[in-house]
């Protein structure tokens, strides 16, 4: 089919990447046995890696890396030597989150292609190109997106990777801090403990499971995607067995060629009450949602030996035209030729025949004898001379020798070269003694007064807040949308509320360094910085000044040298998700919302709608209070301190209670965050 996507297959064991090769697809993407995002699974020993690569490699398919979570300072040699390795063995590209780590492989190969993982959070046009202005290859875009913004990152330069069947999570990918905050297992480093699919209550009822969605699957819509120019079709599910594999493997690459494909099969393989495609086509809702039940795994049990069939041999993916010479008193000759790669083998001397000689049309039988193999035969010559007895043992013996050959060289071709620099270890030495800015993120202006204002450096409010002032003062700060599906309109309000006198704008996703160029950006919680590098590279980038990773402890903080100002998200309620699909909404209707989902264990967890631009934040049921703890965050620049629904008098309250240093005495339960007790 002229301009197919790439078929992208998801291999979490060696089995995995056998059950791939043998359905069809055209290159799989994996993971060693560190930082790696899917950490559940088998993964790759370092041989394992090398292995797989000459499998895949010799059946014509592409390679790429997972190397795809935070990491800390004191974990870039070890990355550093897994890129050496990913070079030495010829990996096709390595997908990456972290900013420090794409800092890194630019210091040490600058060759290996980079592709941006869908944990970049990269949803927008100008997502895209930052991603290119960092000399990345590759987008893997959000899986929240509609199919008109699929088709608008498509007309950006850099080819875009869409997931296009497996897991949905509640929330946006890289934005999700849930199942760290709970129990210390942070999603952005693989180790997530799947929190949303634990009982969660939208609306009225028990034993409510309304932050999970249903397994996302596309496969009836490639041809639009095709069409929209995606270059690479996604399949979710590292974690998940050969036969799962295997089966959508196969589904995807019957759908891209306008065959019928088995969907009832797919389901009962691995689903969760049936796929959904709301995202693509903006139906979000109720209906998007699903647990997978007994009934499902019972299907699935049932299902899986008849899949067995569908990898048990070779996908034909390669044609062979043969040549064979074959005369008395000269060496059998084969001369097989696929693609662009060709090879001459040749065999014992002939003799003559003693009573009937070998037929052409016998040799040419014998060659097309490819079953077990990736080849189909094409054009097959016989030069004979009519008299020699070849045996079929001989003409067997050749094919073999020519198509492994064959093999060996398109290993050879299809395995990249790339040059590896030194690592060089920074330095590992504590920050100064700071003095600390306070910064107060509001959610309406009506949360605003005098004395707040004089308080405080800077005061940071939602763009749509911040528009209905006619005057805008130089603390005043623009929260940028964390998820925006309306990118262009964004930009024509910033540059309104830059004529009214706006200087300062929140950057919580690496396209608003593109949107606010020129302007006074700050780097928000929601880019992850883990590490140094990270943070030098958002100084190239343009930031002023970032946010560290909620997911640091203190002493991580404290460590991180950086060239910019450094400051922690200090107080309030953390956002835990970023979700493109409000749980209330679906369950109980906009008209009743409660503004809070419910646990299983009673806890309320708050919503912050942020429906213009089509996305809801679920806050920490917990305040975050760290005023007796400041002596910790001392190497600090500034604290953000963030407020929800609290009127003037309470956030008045609450930054005089961080000036003198005094111990939480407000309603409700107080957490410390992740910042003492970390993260795996």
């Amino acid at each position: 089919m002229q301009n197919s996507p790439e078929v992208l297959a998801p291999c979490g064991s060696q089995q995995c990447v056998e059950a791939a090769v043998n359905c069809g697809c055209d290159a799989v993407y994996l993971g060693a046995q560190e930082f790696s995002a899917r950490q559940g699974c088998a993964n790759f020993t370092p041989r394992q890696l090398e292995e797989a690569v000459q499998y895949c490699h010799k059946n014509g398919v592409k390679v790429y890396q997972a190397i795809n979570t935070l990491v800390f300072d004191c974990q870039m040699k070890d990355v550093a030597q897994m890129l050496k390795q990913a070079c030495n063995i010829g990996i096709d590209g390595i997908i990456v989150q972290d900013l420090g780590i794409i800092a890194l492989a630019k210091e040490l190969c600058p060759d290996m292609p980079l592709h941006a993982s869908t944990q970049m959070t990269v949803h927008t046009v100008d997502g895209v190109k930052m991603c290119e202005r960092m000399g990345l290859r590759r987008v893997v875009a959000a899986r929240e997106l509609p199919l008109e913004n699929i088709k608008k990152l498509c007309e950006v330069s850099l080819p875009i990777e869409v997931f296009v069947h497996g897991a949905l999570c509640m929330s946006v990918s890289g934005q999700c801090y849930m199942s760290a905050m709970i129990g210390s297992r942070s999603a952005n480093r693989g180790m997530c403990a799947q929190a949303c699919r634990l009982p969660f209550s939208a609306a009225a009822g028990v034993g409510r499971h309304d932050l999970s969605l249903k397994d996302m699957s596309y496969f009836g819509e490639l041809e639009k995607l095709r069409e929209a120019g995606v270059a690479s079709l996604k399949i979710e599910g590292r974690m998940k067995r050969p036969e799962y594999v295997a089966a959508a493997v196969h589904s995807c690459r019957q759908a891209l060629t306008g065959k019928e494909y088995d969907e009832e099969l797919l389901k009962n393989v691995f689903s969760r009450g049936g796929f959904t495609s709301g995202y693509l086509f903006s139906k979000t809702g109720k209906e998007m949602f699903g647990m997978r039940t007994a009934e499902d795994a019972q299907q699935s049990k049932e299902a899986l030996p008849a899949i067995h069939e569908l990898y048990r041999r070779p996908y034909k993916r390669f044609t062979v035209n043969m040549k064979i010479k074959a005369a008395v008193g000269e060496k059998l000759e084969l001369t097989a030729k696929s693609g662009d790669i060709c090879v001459t083998v040749t065999g014992d001397i002939l003799q003559a025949a003693d009573s009937r000689p070998t037929s052409s049309d016998e040799i040419k039988k014998c060659l097309a004898k490819l079953g077990g193999t990736a080849y189909e035969a094409g054009k097959t010559e016989c030069v004979s001379d009519e008299a020699a007895f070849v045996s079929a043992a001989a003409v067997n013996k050749l094919r073999r020798e020519a198509l492994e050959e064959l093999d060996e060289k398109r290993l050879e071709n299809l395995t990249a070269a790339y040059t590896c620099g030194e690592f060089e270890q920074q330095k590992d030495s504590k920050r100064k003694k700071r003095r600390q800015e306070i910064r107060v993120h509001l959610n309406t202006l009506q949360q605003l007064d005098g004395e707040i204002y004089d308080m405080a450096q800077l005061i940071i409010l939602p763009i749509g807040e911040l528009e209905k002032m006619s005057e805008i003062g130089d603390k005043m700060c623009a929260a940028l949308p964390r998820f925006d599906l309306g990118e262009e309109q964004t930009k024509e309000r910033i540059q309104m509320l830059r004529h009214r006198g706006l200087k300062h704008v929140l950057a919580t996703n690496l396209a608003h360094f593109g949107l606010c160029e020129g302007m006074a950006i700050h780097g928000g919680f929601g880019l992850n910085v883990t590490n140094s590098r990270a943070a030098k590279m958002l100084q190239t980038l343009g930031a002023r000044d970032i946010t560290a990773s909620p997911e640091l402890t203190h002493g991580q903080m404290a460590r991180l040298q950086t060239p910019l100002p450094l400051g922690c998200i200090a107080c309030g309620k953390m956002p835990l998700m970023l979700t493109a699909n409000c749980p209330v909404k679906a369950f109980a209707g906009c008209k009743n919302c409660t503004k809070h989902i419910t646990d299983r264990t009673g806890r309320k967890f708050e919503i912050a709608c942020r429906k213009e631009h089509g996305y809801v934040e679920i806050l920490n049921s917990d305040t975050l209070w760290l005023a007796d703890k400041l002596s910790d965050l001392e190497t600090l620049d500034f604290l953000d301190m963030l407020f929800f629904e609290e009127p003037p008098a309470r956030i008045k309250q609450v930054i005089k209670a961080y000036i003198a240093g005094e111990a939480f005495t407000f309603a409700g339960n107080m957490t410390r965050g992740l910042y003492y007790r970390g993260i795996q």
